[in-house]
C-alpha cells in the first residue's frame, strides 16, 4: 500500500504517462516537455535499466549500407529507401542536436560493408550501385561522394578472406550508455519523472483517464504512449512487430588494434566495431530468423560459434583473443520498413518497430508519436 504522499506525488501525477524508458520513449519525454513545460509526464520502465535495445544495442550512427539499400529497394521501392535513409539521417542530427557529440561520444570515422572470398556475385552487384546510389542519395546528404570503392583499407585493418571494401565516410558511432544517460539527465532537468521496475499488463479506460495496470499497481493518466519497440505485441498482438533477438560479444583489450570506425557483413547481418580497442562483435540472426524471434534474452550455441568463427578467421586472425563480455538485446521488426507511429485506442498512441536501425530513427519517432499526443491534448 502506498502512502499519501506516494499517491500523490508518484502515482496520480501525469497528464502523460510513457511506457518504455529507451530512446524513443525518453525522446517522446524530451519533446513533450520542450513543447509544453508545466505537462506532468511519467515514464514507466519495466526494467532496472532500459529493456530491449536502447542499451544493448552496438552503437552504430549508421543509415545503411549498400547492400541494405539494395534490399530494401527490392523490397518495395527507390523512392521508400529514399524515404528510409532521409529519415534516419535526420534522425541522426536530431539525436547529436539534442545531446551533443561530446555527451554520446560521436565520432565519424566512417562505416565499412565487406565482402567475402566467396561472395563475389553479392559484391559485385554492391559494385555496380554505387555511383546510382550516391546520385539518389545527394539530394538527402548533401554531397555524390557518400559510398567508394575501399579495397586498399584491407590490409589496413588486418583482415582475412575479405576481398572488398565499401566505405561511406558519412556514417558514426556512439557510446549508447553515454547516449542514455545523457538522455536521462536531459529529461530529469525538464521534470519527467522515470520509475523502474515497473511492468505494464494492461491497458484500461475509463470515463475521463486510462488506467495501466502494473506489477507496482494502478496508474492514472490522461494520454499513454507505448513506446516499447520488439515488446509492444505483447500488449496489443495486432501489431505487426516480432522481436529479433541481437547476440553480442566484447573481447578483452587487443594490442595493437587497428579497427577504427563501423563494419558491417552479410547485408548487415553481421556487424563488429573498435570500443576501448577491444573489439564488439554481433550478429547472426539470419541463422536461425524462429530461434531469434523471441521476448527472452540469452545467447544459442549456434550464433555464438559462428561469431567465434568470424572473429578468428576474418576480423582478427592468428590473434589470441578472450572474450570479456556476451549480452543480447531485442529489436523490434516487421513486413513494413517504417516505424509504426499511431493511435492504437483513444487516447493510446504507440512509436515501436525501429526494424534494428533505433540509434538513427528513433529520435525522430518519440518526436513524431509527441506531436500525436500534444494534438490530442
Amino acid at each position: 500500500m502506498f502512502s499519501y504522499w506516494e499517491q500523490t506525488s508518484f502515482i496520480d501525477n501525469a497528464d502523460v504517462i510513457i511506457i518504455g524508458s529507451g530512446l524513443v520513449g525518453l525522446s517522446a519525454a524530451l519533446h513533450l516537455k520542450k513543447q509544453q513545460p508545466l505537462l506532468k509526464v511519467l515514464v514507466l520502465e519495466r526494467g532496472f535499466l532500459p529493456s530491449g535495445a536502447s542499451t544493448k544495442n552496438a552503437g552504430f550512427a549508421c543509415f545503411g549500407t549498400i547492400s541494405e539499400q539494395i534490399e530494401v529497394i527490392n523490397r518495395s521501392s527507390e523512392a521508400e529507401a529514399m524515404h528510409l535513409v532521409d529519415y534516419k539521417w535526420r534522425g541522426l542530427q536530431r539525436l547529436r542536436q539534442n545531446l551533443g557529440d561530446k555527451n554520446i561520444d560521436y565520432h565519424q570515422h566512417g562505416g565499412h560493408e565487406l565482402f567475402m572470398n566467396d561472395e563475389a556475385q553479392a559484391a559485385g552487384i554492391a559494385l555496380d550501385q554505387v555511383d546510382h546510389l550516391n546520385k539518389l542519395l545527394q539530394p538527402i546528404i548533401g554531397t555524390t561522394d557518400i559510398y567508394a570503392v575501399a579495397n586498399e583499407k584491407i590490409a589496413d585493418f588486418g583482415f582475412n578472406n575479405v576481398t572488398s571494401i565499401i566505405y561511406n565516410r558519412f556514417e558514426g558511432q556512439i557510446d549508447t550508455g553515454k547516449m542514455m544517460r545523457a538522455l536521462l539527465y536531459k529529461v530529469y532537468e525538464l521534470g519527467v519523472l522515470v520509475l523502474n521496475n515497473v511492468q505494464v499488463s494492461a491497458i484500461e479506460h475509463e470515463a475521463a483517464c486510462v488506467r495501466l495496470q502494473t506489477t507496482q499497481g494502478t496508474f492514472k493518466a490522461g494520454k499513454v504512449i507505448l513506446a516499447t519497440n520488439a515488446f509492444a505485441s505483447q500488449l496489443y498482438p495486432e501489431l505487426d512487430v516480432v522481436p529479433g533477438r541481437g547476440q553480442v560479444l566484447v573481447t578483452k583489450p587487443v594490442d595493437g588494434l587497428k579497427l577504427k570506425g563501423t563494419y558491417h557483413f552479410n547485408e548487415g547481418y553481421y556487424y563488429f566495431r573498435n570500443i576501448d580497442n577491444r573489439v564488439l562483435f554481433g550478429g547472426g540472426r539470419n541463422l536461425n530468423y524462429k530461434a531469434e524471434e523471441t521476448w527472452e534474452f540469452g545467447h544459442t550455441d549456434e550464433v555464438k560459434e559462428k561469431l567465434l568463427t568470424y572473429l578468428d578467421q576474418v576480423i582478427l586472425p592468428d590473434q589470441k583473443t578472450e572474450i570479456d563480455y556476451w549480452w543480447s538485446g531485442i529489436m523490434g521488426f516487421g513486413e513494413q520498413l517504417s516505424p509504426i507511429v499511431k493511435a492504437v485506442q483513444p487516447h493510446v498512441f504507440c512509436a515501436v518497430r525501429c526494424n534494428g536501425m533505433g540509434v538513427a530513427m528513433g529520435s525522430l519517432v518519440g518526436e513524431e508519436v509527441a506531436e500525436m499526443v500534444l494534438c490530442d491534448i
